[in-house]
């Protein structure tokens, strides 16, 4: 098992219960409570009590060791309020420590990039779409498999290569920072379109500021819908197709009819209310797309929906209900490898510690 990392003092949201179940305390408080925790590793089971929250989590590194003599333990204490549940071993937390920092230097790298080219940002929520949409239920084949970067000169992805052409060269930054690979062109996809809309969603708030940058963005933090997103954060590890998709399952969004749109998405399991809400995937003019749904009798009661939400000063039904679709989109077809982008821990040679 991979290396251990022993913290003095630590405050832990979630500790490793006895059999490794993660036991998190029920804090309704920032102020911690004392508890009782046990520390499982292969051996003897030790009980440690913890400290008040003034002197945080305090342990002897001889009593913790004790109970696992010859067994390398790879165990990090995550400071902050991230809560892991169900079973869990040292190895799970270290690999999802992994994960989480590689995954915020994509976010990162993408943040950047995207703010020197606003102007992409329907191209890239486009981009997302088009690679998702083209699941099919009966074959299990299609979705969010990276497979528009084999399929960029088609119809339906004319003017999207500029999009392409970015997250091609923001992968080169991002793959050279990794630890644990390559990161696969249907993850850089998705959080590429998570990324145009959290700079959507600050855009608007900054425009109900007037134009100020720091009060939209105090109200962004205030009221936004930033905590939506632990669904799709951990939806992380999709796999890269080597083969185009077929054609004909993605419309031309622009010259297809609303029926036409309502039938390819409930092909894949959605409906009306959610390609209203992706109303902004679908061209560069979303004002001109929603004119066009609220047409349609099923699409416009959604539409009216959205844009009276829009117009509030948290716009929270859009936000989370375009959060929640493009999560379920970008999930189709995909069987997520949750190990993905993680990497061995230098071992520990317990001869070294000082006990």
């Amino acid at each position: 098992m991979a290396g251990a990392a022993f913290l003095s003092t630590a405050q832990a949201p979630a500790l490793l219960g006895a059999r490794g179940v993660a036991a998190s305390p029920s804090v309704s408080s920032p102020a911690r409570r004392h508890l009782h925790i046990q520390v499982y590793c292969k051996g003897n089971v030790e009980g440690i009590e913890a400290a008040d929250h003034e002197e945080g989590l305090r342990f002897r590194r001889r009593d913790f060791i004790g109970g696992c003599v010859g067994t390398a333990i790879g165990l990090e204490f995550i400071e902050g309020s991230t809560k892991f549940t169900g079973v869990a071993t040292a190895a799970d937390l270290i690999e999802r420590r992994q994960r989480s920092e590689f995954q915020s230097s994509i976010k990162d790298t993408l943040y950047t990039a995207i703010k020197a080219k606003p102007e992409l940002v329907p191209s890239l929520l486009t981009l997302a779409l088009n690679d998702a949409i083209t699941y099919d239920k009966a074959t299990k084949t299609g979705g969010a498999n990276g497979s528009i970067r084999l399929e960029i000169s088609r119809p339906e992805n004319s003017g999207l290569s500029a999009a392409l052409d970015l997250l091609t060269e923001a992968k080169k930054e991002i793959d050279s920072k990794s630890k644990g690979g390559p990161i696969s062109f249907a993850d850089l996809i998705q959080f590429a379109a998570q990324s145009a809309l959290k700079r959507s969603f600050l855009d608007a708030a900054i425009a109900k500021c007037g134009g100020n940058e720091e009060k939209g963005r105090t109200l962004y933090s205030a009221y936004g819908s930033n905590g939506q997103w632990g669904l799709f954060d951990k939806t992380f590890g999709r796999t890269d197709t080597q083969e185009a998709d077929p054609e004909g399952r993605v419309p031309n969004w622009s010259k297809a009819s609303v029926q036409e749109m309502k039938d390819r998405f409930v092909a894949v399991g959605l409906g009306p209310r959610q390609l209203a809400v992706m109303s902004a995937f679908l061209g560069p003019d979303q004002a001109a797309t929603e004119e066009r749904l609220i047409a349609d009798p099923d699409c416009r009661p959604w539409v009216e929906k959205y844009q009276r939400s829009r117009e509030t000063v948290s716009r929270t039904d859009y936000e989370v209900d375009l959060i929640t679709t493009l999560t379920k989109l970008s999930s189709l077809g995909q069987k997520i490898n949750y190990e993905a982008y993680t990497y061995p821990k230098p071992k520990i040679d317990l001869g070294k510690l000082k006990l």
